[in-house]
């Protein structure tokens, strides 16, 4: 897997989800996971690279502690006398090198850990505001969604109410006919 870019992190998109609100929870965490495993990734760079810089620490040290002469080796009397090129440096001059390198990885290595502690925390930061996003629009279609249902539940009340004034009405108009025509039944008998 590819590390993230913060390019990738910024323009990252969310698939909306059909039948209910928010976004598609898979990819969100899918998401996530290629930012844990990015930033997995850079501490294990970070934790490579110490061992590497502690690896040389150690090897400064002990060239610096060695007093590095060459040893004078006879040459055989049949072979021409041939100098050795100058590849070995004097003792002084190795640890020299040597601190120029130490204080060269050093600084590499300051350079990979600050970068890495930036990126990580410019990745986090992003996450928890697209986090944070998510939350706040989850939180307005919540409120959204009940306010319809507080109105759409008052309309229901009012049609009830308006039905239960209905048939109150209406039986009392049915009673009171209903008694005129008993009332004229009877007129009617006698």
């Amino acid at each position: 897997m590819a590390l993230l870019t913060t390019e990738d992190v910024l323009n990252k998109k969310f698939q909306y989800v059909k039948f209910r609100e928010g976004y598609d929870q898979d990819e969100v965490d899918e998401f996530l996971d290629e930012v844990v495993s990015t930033i997995y990734s850079l501490q294990v760079e970070n934790q490579e690279l110490k061992e590497k810089l502690e690896a040389a620490e150690r090897r400064v040290a002990e060239l610096s502690n060695s007093d590095f002469t060459p040893a004078e080796t006879p040459a055989p009397a049949a072979a021409p006398a041939v100098e050795a090129p100058a590849l070995m440096l004097n003792g002084p001059q190795d640890a020299e090198s040597a601190t120029s390198m130490l204080a060269l990885a050093q600084r590499v290595h300051d350079e990979y850990v600050r970068d890495g502690e930036e990126q990580s925390a410019k990745i986090i930061s992003e996450a928890n505001a697209e986090r944070d996003s998510i939350i706040a629009d989850a939180q307005k279609q919540k409120e959204s969604l009940l306010s319809q249902l507080d109105q759409e539940r008052e309309l229901l009340e009012n049609k009830i109410n308006g039905l239960r004034t209905f048939e109150s009405e209406y039986r009392s108009n049915l009673r009171s006919h209903l008694e005129s025509l008993l009332s004229e039944v009877g007129n009617n008998t006698n």
